[in-house]
């Protein structure tokens, strides 16, 4: 049944999935993986059952940044399956074979593709696995099946993206895993529109600004998406003028030097996770340059050129706000007035511009907000946030049999810094699969206890 096929009336459903992934970048798409690779040395008929739902209608990994030339801070090895199974027929080197360009790459020298290709290499394992996923289709909620005391099968109900309520379809599953990604941080009082936007749609709205004289460029933040932004905006719009307002005095330059990336490694991981809490909090201190509000050194340097030799041209066209924070944003009916603050003397400054840019980063999802009541029953630390287990899965009362997963940044309190990064998907993709096999396997032994599905369910 396709994502935008309209629910008339109850649905009787084959048998109960093991697996529906609510969101498909590349955390769920690493699952997806890593079932597909079970099943494939599975009797047919015997694998994991697992469907996923994507609200865009194709995949996508940050396609408004895909910048030319723009590499990846991660080494191609730390893709979808090498760390986990060297031999898998989804690694980038796999990828590279099969589209002939493997001694290009080879003969570059380098462990880091562009961003723009990693994302093509994305696209290519997606498409191997397309049949199990609803592109186009949101999900609204995960609810306990009516009649089912112990909650052991939960229903995912989805819709397609812009549908009504009518069109809602009911998934049914033993285990749901919910990886809906980050969502861009506004700074306070702020409001997006057509002249301001997150980073995110830079792609998507800077073209839009057309062919006229341009006066200015507001670029506010200091990680690495900031300073691409203000790059890209000085190289493809010479007539400008563009500012990067930021608090920071400077870019501060990303630590990637071999120890502290052991931060990254799946060891890591575990002894992370069997921290004390104020070890763990430590590790997320000592180490937040590693990922937070850094910038490659090679393009500092590369931004710093630009500035001096501006100077020593006269025409200064990249130019550093720093110690300066936005105030105030304003769309005018020809362009916006950004009001902004001197930290060091305390004076105002405003800059109209043709659009501000808002690099300024992104703020995990709270997995509790599709849960409803089952939200309830998920346990949480003396802090108010999800207990969750080394496979991912979270602890809830012995009233919800299911398992709830989650991937992202909820667990960047219990996992650590990768949490929301490339660096162990694989690794863990297979260690949630492997727990659901478990899982699947004690409930094979054990008496019949969970509806078995097809029960017709009342539309909400």
């Amino acid at each position: 049944m396709s994502a935008g096929h309209a629910t008339t009336g109850p649905k009787r459903y084959p048998a109960v999935e093991d697996l529906v992934g609510i969101g498909f970048g590349p955390a769920n798409l690493a699952l997806a993986i890593a079932v597909e690779e079970h099943n494939a040395r599975q009797p047919p008929g015997s694998g994991l059952r697992a469907v996923f739902t994507e609200r865009q209608r194709e995949f996508g990994w940050h396609r408004g940044m895909l910048l030319s030339g723009a590499t990846m801070q991660v080494s191609f090895l730390k893709d979808l399956a090498t760390m986990r199974d060297p031999g898998s027929r989804f690694t980038f080197l796999r990828y590279l074979h099969e589209h002939d360009r493997l001694a290009d790459f080879v003969n570059q020298k380098s462990f880091f593709p562009t961003r723009m290709e990693f994302h093509d290499y994305l696209r290519w394992c997606a498409a191997m696995v397309q049949d199990r996923v609803r592109y186009g289709c949101e999900a609204q909620a995960v609810v306990p099946v009516a009649g089912d005391g112990a909650a052991g099968v939960l229903e995912v109900l989805t819709r397609p993206v812009g549908g009504a309520p009518q069109e809602t379809t009911r998934l049914r599953t033993r285990n749901v895993v919910i990886g809906t990604g980050l969502r861009p941080r506004v700074p306070e009082g702020v409001s997006t529109g057509d002249r301001v936007w997150h980073n995110r749609d830079l792609l998507f709205r800077a073209p839009r600004l057309g062919e006229r004289v341009h006066r200015r460029f507001v670029v506010v933040g200091a990680g690495q998406s900031a300073a691409e932004t203000a790059e890209y905006l000085h190289r493809e719009f010479p007539d400008s003028e563009v500012c990067a307002v930021f608090t920071r005095y400077g870019y501060s330059p990303a630590d990637d030097s071999p120890f502290a990336n052991r931060i990254f490694d799946p060891q890591a991981v575990d002894d992370f996770y069997d921290a004390p809490d104020e070890v763990k909090q430590s590790l997320l201190d000592y180490h937040a340059n590693t990922n937070y509000s850094v910038v490659d050194t090679e393009l500092i340097e590369q931004l710093y050129r630009t500035v001096y030799q501006e100077k020593v041209a006269g025409t200064e066209r990249l130019r550093i706000w720093n110690t300066t924070s936005l105030t105030a944003v304003e769309e005018l009916p020809d362009g916006v007035r950004a009001r902004v603050r001197s930290l060091t003397t305390g004076e105002h400054h405003t800059l109209d511009c043709d659009a501000v840019v808002l690099a300024t980063g992104y703020r995990g999802t709270d997995p509790r907000e599709l849960l409803g009541p089952l939200a309830a029953e998920c346990l949480t630390d003396g802090r108010g946030r999800l207990r969750i287990g080394r496979d991912h899965r979270v602890a809830t009362t012995e009233r919800v049999g299911a398992g709830i997963y989650v991937q992202g940044a909820a667990t960047e309190h219990s996992h650590g810094i990768t949490s929301t990064l490339l660096s162990t998907l694989a690794v863990r993709a297979g260690r949630i699969r492997d727990a659901l096999l478990t899982d699947r396997a004690a409930r094979d032994l054990a008496p019949a206890a969970h509806p078995a599905g097809g029960v017709p369910v009342p539309a909400p």
